[in-house]
Parts: structure tokens; sequence; C-alpha cells
């Protein structure tokens, strides 16, 4: 009996040292968190023009686009696209032969040698936008993003959580970016070759309120078309990529045959794959053939910038991709299709060679393509 009392004393000791040394241990991390959170990068000194850096990675964007460009997408790399760079404050547009109206010159400044124009940045848009006649890719810069990141999850975490959270871990590597101005730029480039496809394209937008109330009844049947994607991808063989992929066309079918999709709202989906699939596909493997292609070298000045890794991520940055495609299936919004059509993207370049010739045609979806590969 004695024995035993002491037994649990001792038990209860340990217990209460293990306790004391996770208490410490979490308070160690908050500190440490809060203290990495003083230091965080700070806003910009101006906002009212390009900084080094923002020049820097939009410069070794358009000398990936230059050098490897026409690799990822036949005549996208040679096809001279101007670029928006904007901050909540300024828009910042480069490569316009002439200054645009409602644009002004940046006095003082100059990008690669080259005059640059603002305006005051009223609801920019990560997108292809007009300007003057004209499309240009538009994306945030790095900074805008990383604050945008941190200021969300700001607004949902309790005050005490707010301070000691680590916002670090939410700073991007300067190649997610830089590629994001190359998903841009493709959006361009597919209004230049297929303008009615991407106006219908956007049309389909209009159908968006029921196609999301009939989505809370296609979980499931996402959740095995997306799962059956994901082992296309990732098999060993172009025989089983091929089985896997037909099993998901199978099962996408399904889906649609089972809740009664109605043709507008199917569109809808082949649409969104084709307008927003085919620019994530290529701002992913403009990130591979950066990381891979023999004797591609980043821009000298690139050095200066903490955050780039020199495309050396990609593998990473892949994985975490795919993570976010399996927790596609049950989320509402146009993301998913991002990446069931990057999926199909990446599918076609397995199983048929050739695909990008055909895929701007009128009536040619990725689905189409694949269903013809696949038998």
């Amino acid at each position: 009996m004695v024995k035993e009392r002491v037994r649990r004393r001792r038990g209860c000791r340990i217990m209460a040292i293990l306790m004391a040394g996770f208490v410490f241990v979490c308070l160690l991390a908050s500190l440490i968190s809060a203290l990495s959170n003083l230091t965080l990068p700070s806003d910009p000194e101006n906002t009212d023009r390009l900084s080094a850096l923002d020049k820097a990675r939009l410069a070794e964007a358009l000398h990936l686009k230059d050098e490897l460009g026409d690799e990822v997408w036949p005549g996208w790399g040679t096809e001279d696209i101007p670029v928006i760079i904007w901050n909540r404050d300024y828009s910042f547009l480069v490569g316009a032969e002439n200054l645009p109206k409602g644009w002004e010159l940046v006095a003082g400044d100059s990008y690669e040698g080259n005059p640059y124009y603002r305006q005051r940045s009223v609801d920019p848009q990560n997108f292809a936008v007009p300007v003057n006649g004209y499309w240009a890719a538009s994306m945030a810069t790095k900074d805008e993003t990383d604050k945008a990141l941190r200021e969300i999850w700001q607004e949902v975490l309790p005050p005490p959580l707010e301070q000691i959270f680590p916002y670090r871990v939410l700073i991007q590597p300067s190649e997610v970016q830089i590629t994001a101005v190359l998903h841009e730029s493709f959006h361009v480039f597919q209004m230049e070759l297929a303008e009615a496809r991407l106006a219908d394209a956007e049309r389909a937008y209009r159908d968006e309120e029921a196609y999301w109330s009939a989505d809370e009844e296609m979980d499931a049947g996402w959740s095995l078309e997306i799962d059956l994607l994901v082992r296309a991808l990732e098999a060993e063989s172009d025989e089983e990529a091929a089985e896997l992929a037909g099993q998901f066309l199978g099962q996408r079918d399904e889906r649609r045959q089972s809740h009664r999709l109605e043709p507008e709202l199917v569109a809808l989906e082949q649409r969104n794959e084709w307008l927003e699939g085919l620019a994530k596909y290529l701002e992913l493997e403009a990130w591979r053939q950066a990381a891979t292609a023999a004797g591609y070298e980043p821009l000298g000045e690139m050095e200066s910038d903490p955050d780039f890794k020199a495309y050396e991520s990609f593998e990473q940055r892949w994985s975490q991709e795919i993570g976010q495609m399996k927790r596609q299936a049950g989320a509402e919004g146009v993301t998913r299709f991002y990446y069931t059509g990057m999926a199909q993207a990446t599918l076609l370049d397995r199983l048929y060679p050739g695909w990008k010739s055909q895929v701007m045609e009128e009536g040619i979806w990725l689905e189409t393509m694949l269903r013809e590969v696949t038998g």
C-alpha cells in the first residue's frame, strides 16, 4: 500500500514536471514568435514608385519569360506584354510605348533605363486589364501580397493570439510573385489568341450562384474526382496515368449525371478550367522549367532578395499545391477549377504531345482532349 502511494506520488511529480516543461516551451515559443514579429518586413518608405526589389522581381519574371517562355508555351515567350505592378496606393505600368491617358510619368525614376507610368490604385486586380486599347498583365507587389495575408489572419485571430502568431511563416518565396506575374501575362495571351473564348469564359460567372447551390450536394463526388486526378499525376507509368485519367473522366460524368447538372453549369466548370487552369499550369510549369532547365541562370540582382530561393524549392511548392488541390472538394469558389484545370493540362503534357496547339480552338476543352487520349 505504501509502495503504491509512493508510485502514485512519483507519477504525479513526473506529470507535473512534464506539464511545467510543456508550458515553458509554449511560453518560450510564444516569446520567440512575438519577438520575431517585431522584425517583420516594414512597409516600403515610398509607395509612389517601384522599389529596387519590385524592379528586380519584375525583371526576373520577364527574363524567365524571354529565356524559357516558348518552351513553356509556344509563342507566349516572344509575345510583348505590358505589365502593371500595384500596391494599395499606386499602380505602375511597365512596357508601354507611350504615356496612356489617365497615367502619369514617374518622374526621376526608370525601369531598366526606360520610363514607366503610374496612377492611383482604384480597385486594382490580379488579371488581364485594359489600358487604352490594349491589355496588360496586372499583379500586386510581393510586399502588398504578404501584407494582405497577414491582415487576413489578424482579422480572424483573437487579440492574445494576434500578438504571438508567427506571421513570418506567411511570407512567400519571391518565386510565387514572379510566376504570378507570368500567370496574369498568360491571360493577356489568351485574350489575344482567343478573345471570344475568354469573354465566353468570363460570362460563365453569371451562373455562379446556381452552381454553388448545386455544389452543396456534390462534395463526395468531387472528392473521388480530385483523388483520381492526383493519383494520375503521381502515376509511375504513362499507361497507369491514362487509366486513372479515364477513371477521373468516368467519375466526372457520374457526378454530373447523378446530380442532374444543367449544361450551363457543366460549361462553367469547363470554361473556368480553360481560363484559370491553363494560367495556373503555366505558372507552375515556368517555375519547374526554371528549376530544371540546363543553363538557366536568374538575374544577378536577385541575389539581393532575401526571399528568393533560385527556384530550388519547386518540389516543395508542387507538394503544397497538390495538398491544396486535395482540399478543394467542398470548398466554395473557382479556385477549385484552377487546380483541376492545371492537373488536366499537366496530364496532357504526358499523354498528348501537341495539345497546346488545339486548346485555344473553339469548343475544345481540357477534358475534351483528355477524353480523346484515354479513349
